[in-house]
């Protein structure tokens, strides 16, 4: 009741006026039936923006600490989160990150609209960086569609570290469905998996522009933090203008096959 209200009364009609969306291909989402979204992660407003224009509601996993904070504002903060449709991801791998893609399973079973962020959390240059595997794995265990989706300038709106919005126009690309119920039977397969999510990146790549760059945002965020990034995927080194490749695996071992959560 509260995500209705918000978006169609109070946030959504504001939001809106403000920012004044434009759209384009919102008739591939289904009107009815599971599906997954998978958008690039430009903004935390991605978030905000993206189930605004959607009809039906969209349930986005969502980084665990914004619902385990402390004080006043940690509790709202959770309080926001769960009430306006999102689930706690785990990313720190093994069995936390395999409860959480659980939470997605369910929301796909009974017949809902996941979000996810193929790349695991924001892009910390307005690039497009290499997807995490659990996009796939959602994708083949439920057998559902992928929807590719492009967030358009919310970067600019939102950039990492800023807290008040700037007013400018954003936009989202909503590509076609994509169909990989020929691996199904393969969904533990880890080349297949690579596969997969890899044609969700390449699909990401050509509906938003962006320049991609085969290697995981968070370990860039690392190395831009000065932090070391032992037991981090290693990037896989392509080709000097390396693409995700639709149709094509790699095999490379992942470390880390979570899905993605807005953070």
């Amino acid at each position: 009741m509260f995500y209705w209200v918000m978006k169609r009364i109070f946030l959504g009609p504001v939001l809106k006026l403000l920012f004044r969306p434009w759209v384009k291909g919102l008739d591939n989402i289904p009107a009815e039936g599971a599906a997954i979204i998978a958008s690039n992660h430009l903004s935390f407003s991605d978030s905000i923006f993206m189930p605004l224009m959607v009809r039906r509601p969209v349930v986005f996993l969502a980084k665990s600490e914004y619902f385990t904070g402390t004080g006043v504002k940690g509790r709202l903060t959770a309080l926001f989160f769960r009430l306006t449709n999102q689930l706690p991801m785990d990313r720190s791998g093994g069995a936390a990150s395999a409860a959480s893609l659980g939470a997605g399973m369910d929301v796909l079973g009974h017949g809902g609209l996941l979000g996810i962020y193929p790349e695991g959390t924001r892009s910390p240059d307005s690039r497009l960086y290499r997807g995490k595997v659990g996009v796939a794995r959602l994708a083949l265990e439920a057998g559902v569609p992928v929807i590719p989706v492009a967030m358009i300038g919310t970067d600019k709106v939102q950039p990492i570290g800023k807290r008040l919005p700037n007013i400018r126009r954003i936009g989202m690309i909503f590509g076609e469905p994509l169909d990989f119920s020929e691996y199904r039977d393969q969904a533990e397969d880890r080349a297949v998996q690579r596969k997969v999510a890899d044609a969700i990146m390449f699909e990401l790549m050509r509906l938003s522009g962006q320049e991609y760059v085969d290697e995981y945002a968070a370990v860039v965020k690392l190395r831009l933090a000065g932090a070391p990034a032992a037991g981090a995927p290693a990037a896989v080194d392509r080709s000097p203008d390396a693409a995700p490749q639709a149709g094509t695996a790699d095999g490379q071992k992942e470390s880390d096959g979570g899905a993605a959560a807005t953070g």
